[in-house]
């Protein structure tokens, strides 16, 4: 078998041939397609048969066909592409509001975006329109591309009477205006909190940057007024904006990463309405204590909304440049003006990580950790090799979110203690952010192609809003490690297309224990599957993030649907 889908391998028993389940009478039958069945590297059928929302033939059209009753429906793929669904598995789902609405957040991505000046002025729009002194929120603006952070001096000129306050791309630094300075009591003596910086001027006084847990401290006065809370139906219809958004870009399954118990009820509203999508929930671990208090263990729902563990934050942002490294970065550091800065060290030491993971651990959950720094990395691994040895527990599949920066050592680490890793495939949008870094660290970030060749369990997401929650871009990005300026992150960690189709349908569920009931196209498995425009093993690799989503369907039905033209 080739290397490049053993860990995959490792997943299920793979059944290599094509499959009828005996004595089905079939709802569906889909002929005539170019199916990438994920079973095995290189294995593709024609027709796919449903019966009660699970897949019961998978093969030729003549041998499928065996399987259908007369009053079957019949429908005619002419030769287009087939994929098992898309599962993100980790990103950040939020209602997303009216521009006009109170509650809605500016986009200031550089599609929006492209200076200063027009960040100014759409921020002036949104002022413009909101009472004096609730806040004017932002989100996604890149340092990069924009010249530089936007300090107070220019979020002031958005306005006076507003808290401004608006969060870079990484969702780890962002940027208020003096009123938000004033009303939070923050000065040039205020001293950094634990987690966190002050980007401050020449003489010391905070000049709007923040980064990490600084952030809070705008909020700890109390002062700060927010707008009365959305209706349910406003909320409800924005998740709803959201949702239909990953199913249109084939989207089936997500795991929402540091979750709650009210936006599961919120989940639990619009699937009674009609929501297909499935979502499993790491909750957050804020929410510990009430997660063991109602009982809850790993698994606890059912295949359209389930909790499988608790998302843990241990470290920092890799496209923030914040994450803890062994060696310093290639950038001057803002507070010495040396090159000695090696990023924001975790709040937690190693004694108390310890402590939360067992508390984890014990209680039957899966830890899903988020860190992405070498230094990060290590003492998470320090973690999670204590609690095996006081409590070992086979399969307990603990998850590194991102784990961006790795090295050999930190790799065979992975694979000996059985951890799943969460990697990140954003070098389209942020890969000018990476420069920093260094070329010697690039061949060991998001290392996607070193993983899968020694058998480690990798999955992959979006980390939605950070990137966009689009597979087919994510998987150009896979295939490439290519910037859309062009740069190059990683080159030695490309991997296939299909390969990278893989780790986005059969990584995804094997990460949150669901291989046996998704992640490819076999009897047996939930009838979830994308109709794609072209098929991404054989399309230019620049041109796979081209691709349409024709069809994405969840449980044999159709949930969303767009011509080809």
């Amino acid at each position: 078998m080739p290397t490049s889908f053993r860990f995959l391998s490792l997943l299920i028993p793979v059944i290599w041939s094509a499959h009828v389940e005996a004595n089905s009478i079939s709802d569906t039958i889909w002929v005539n397609g170019n199916v990438i069945t994920i079973s095995k590297m290189g294995h593709r059928a024609q027709a796919i048969s449903i019966k009660n929302k699970k897949i019961v033939a998978v093969g030729s059209n003549e041998l499928v066909r065996k399987s259908v009753s007369k009053t079957a429906v019949v429908i005619d793929l002419k030769g287009k592409t087939v994929v098992p669904g898309f599962n993100d598995a980790h990103l950040h789902p939020s209602p997303k509001y009216p521009f006009e609405s109170v509650h809605s957040t500016v986009d200031l991505g550089p599609a929006a975006v492209k200076n200063n000046e027009e960040l100014i002025g759409l921020l002036k729009r949104k002022a413009a329109i909101t009472p004096e002194g609730l806040p004017v929120r932002g989100f996604g603006y890149q340092d990069t591309k924009l010249g530089g952070h936007p300090t107070r001096q220019i979020l002031d000129q958005v306005s006076l009477k507003h808290p401004v306050i608006i969060r870079h791309s990484s969702g780890h630094i962002s940027a208020v205006n003096s009123y938000v300075l004033k009303l939070a009591g923050i000065t040039k003596a205020t001293p950094d909190p634990p987690g966190g910086s002050f980007d401050r001027d020449t003489d010391g006084t905070p000049n709007g940057v923040c980064r990490e847990s600084a952030l809070g401290e705008f909020f700890k006065s109390g002062k700060l007024k927010e707008a009365s809370p959305p209706t349910e139906k406003e909320e409800l219809n924005g998740y709803q904006k959201t949702f239909d958004e990953y199913l249109s870009n084939g989207i089936t399954s997500i795991t929402e990463a540091g979750s709650s118990f009210s936006k599961m009820t919120v989940y639990q509203k619009l699937q009674a309405q009609g929501l297909a999508l499935r979502i499993n929930l790491l909750i957050s671990e804020s929410r510990l204590d009430e997660v063991i208090q109602k009982g809850v263990v790993r698994g606890y729902g059912n295949e359209n909304l389930r909790i499988s563990g608790i998302k843990v934050f241990h470290g920092n942002s890799l496209s923030g440049r914040t994450c803890w490294l062994n060696q310093p970065y290639d950038m001057v550091n803002p507070e010495t003006g040396k090159k000695d800065y090696y990023g924001i060290p975790p709040k937690r030491n190693q004694t108390e990580l310890d402590s939360l993971f067992f508390k984890i651990h014990s209680h039957g959950l899966q830890i899903a950790c988020h860190s992405n720094g070498d230094r990060e990395i290590e003492m998470v691994l320090s973690s999670f090799e204590k609690i095996q040895q006081l409590e070992p527990r086979i399969n307990s599949r603990h998850r590194i979110e991102h784990c961006s920066i790795t090295t050999d050592p930190i790799l065979k680490r992975i694979k000996t203690d059985s951890v799943v890793i969460v990697l990140h495939s954003y070098v389209y949008e942020h890969g000018d952010k990476m420069l920093v870094y260094g070329p010697a660290r690039w061949n060991m970030m998001f290392p996607n192609r070193t993983a899968i060749d020694m058998g480690i369990a990798v999955a992959q997401h979006s980390d939605a809003p950070i990137s966009a929650a689009i597979p087919m871009l994510r998987i150009q990005s896979l295939a490439t490690c290519t910037s859309a300026e062009g740069i190059v992150i990683g080159e030695k960690q490309r991997i296939l297309p299909e390969e990278a189709i893989g780790l986005w349908t059969r990584g995804g569920a094997y990460a949150s224990f669901e291989e046996r009931i998704k992640g490819s196209l076999e009897v047996g498995k939930l009838a979830d599957m994308v109709v794609l425009s072209a098929d991404p093993t054989k399309t230019e690799l620049s041109k796979i993030k081209d691709i349409k989503v024709l069809q994405t369907i969840i449980g044999g039905k159709i949930v969303y649907e767009q011509n080809e033209n």
